[in-house]
């Protein structure tokens, strides 16, 4: 009796393992198509948003539609990362007894980016994957509207072939600026479009790239680019403000409201047709306007991974690196929450020429410590002291520091106004030896897009008396006392 039940449990508990082995290989089938579905859906997405980029939009339903369609892209992208890498870790692990890959024990690995188990990666991948065959079911009457949009003449950048030199992101910021450029405007003082955003997203860039269009520059006499210094200049002036104009003024501190309406009220001059853009950091600008506000964001986490990644890996396929792609993601995650656009630029210039593991694992390293030390010390993140013009200590990105590193912003300008010494960042993280004795200028970036705006910061001389760091006023350290 105990031998046909013995007997009887082993064939139950035999067919059982078989039964799961079947579901488990027929799953991971299911699991391929769905991710070649999500490849395909991406495909015709892309293509829809580069036809897009290509035309006039005046349409607001369609620019709503676009941003859906962009948002929809670029999470599709790392949803479908996320799991080639998981695949290909998965068989590499397979193939090799032990790894000389390190743990990843304080990184956020790809393989959990949606969940802690797979029953949530899944979720995350049909969640996606219902986005994105939403986005294409309804995108038939967005593309017979489109072609019905007129073309520019000169097509933008290629994203996927130059996007050094392409301005990446903001469809519907870019659609929105040339209609307000290109529209009708009645008598009278002219219309005013403030675009305000944070340090170095790319507000300037912005009005650089729709300013190149051949309509734009068809449609106005003259382009005239002001700081808030220039106001009451030309406000006496009775020559430079005659004419169709576009006027771009930037405010780089914050707003002085009587200069400027001394500014705008000597505007009457101008030809009908003129407009004005005012460019900010500060929300207060939004009261100079007369159409609505551009806000311009940080690029949401997908956007900003897919683009840390193509630039990271340059012409290498990021699928053949999966513990990079590992890495990378990592990487995205700190940026967007800490730090900015130019800290992905220069970060991705260094990563791109040493396609390393341990290289990669140290500087993402270097850049989660530099971020704690200064949040620690500071009560802020390093994106927010640098927008404040509060010096921030970067020393540990140095590997064998003489004397601390740290950089005082010089917001608004290219130039410390002093002759220093120039150091780019990306020298000195490959090679520390660059680093000049007493004060010089650190480049952090330098945009290979008009207007070419160089990020530049003051190094101060540490052999001298510095003033000991301390928190900004009105914040406190981490971890001390309430």
């Amino acid at each position: 009796m105990e031998l046909a039940v013995s007997a009887l449990t082993g064939e139950l508990v035999s067919r059982f393992i078989s039964f799961l082995l079947s579901k488990y290989s027929s799953h991971e089938i299911s699991e391929e198509k769905q991710l070649e579905r999500l490849q395909q859906l991406i495909l015709r997405v892309s293509t829809v948003i580069e036809e897009a980029d290509g035309r006039y939009i005046t349409n607001s339903g369609m620019l709503m539609q676009l941003k859906g369609l962009a948002d929809a892209m670029y999470r599709g992208h790392h949803v479908l990362d996320m799991f080639r890498c998981r695949n290909k870790i998965q068989e590499n692990s397979i193939k090799e007894v032990s790894s000389p890959f390190p743990p990843l024990k304080r990184f956020r690995a790809i393989v959990d980016a949606a969940g802690h188990d797979k029953a949530s990666r899944y979720l995350e991948l049909h969640k996606t994957l219902g986005i994105l065959e939403t986005a294409v079911d309804h995108m038939a009457e967005f593309v017979v509207i489109l072609g019905g949009c007129e073309r520019m003449s000169r097509r933008p950048y290629d994203a996927y072939l130059h996007i050094d030199n392409f301005m990446f992101g903001r469809h519907t910021e870019k659609q929105r600026l040339l209609n307000f450029l290109l529209e009708y405007n009645s008598q009278g003082l002219p219309p005013v479009l403030p675009i305000i955003g944070s340090l170095a997203v790319g507000k300037k860039t912005l009005v650089a790239h729709v300013c190149a269009d051949e309509r734009v520059q068809s449609q106005f006499s003259s382009i005239l680019h002001l700081n808030e210094d220039d106001l009451l200049r030309l406000a006496h002036s009775d020559t430079l403000l005659s004419g169709k104009m576009l006027v771009v003024v930037e405010f780089v501190s914050d707003l002085n409201e009587k200069n400027w309406e001394e500014f705008y009220t000597s505007l009457t001059q101008m030809n009908q047709g003129s407009k004005v853009i005012t460019i900010s950091r500060f929300r207060k600008s939004e009261k100079l306007g007369t159409v609505k506000p551009i806000l311009l964001d940080i690029h949401s986490y997908e956007e900003l991974s897919y683009l840390f990644k193509t630039l990271a890996f340059g012409s290498a396929n990021p699928r053949d690196h999966p513990r990079l792609l590992q890495i990378a993601e990592e990487f995205a995650m700190q940026l967007q929450l800490k730090s900015s656009l130019v800290a992905a630029n220069f970060l991705a210039d260094v990563l791109r020429r040493n396609l390393d593991v341990n290289f990669w694992l140290c500087m993402l390293n270097r850049c989660i410590t530099v971020a704690e030390k200064n949040f620690s010390l500071y009560g802020e993140h390093t994106r927010l002291l640098l927008e404040q013009g509060h010096r921030v200590d970067i020393t540990n990105f140095d590997s064998s520091p003489a004397a601390p590193l740290h950089i005082v912003p010089c917001i608004g300008a290219n130039s410390t106004g002093k002759d220093l010494p120039r150091v780019k960042f990306t020298e000195l993280l490959l090679d520390p030896s660059v680093r000049p004795k007493g004060e010089f200028t650190l480049v952090s970036w330098e945009s290979r897009l008009p207007p070419y705006t160089s990020f530049v910061h003051f190094v101060p001389n540490y052999s001298q008396d510095f003033p000991e760091d301390k928190p900004l006023s009105g914040r406190k350290r981490r971890g001390d006392p309430s």
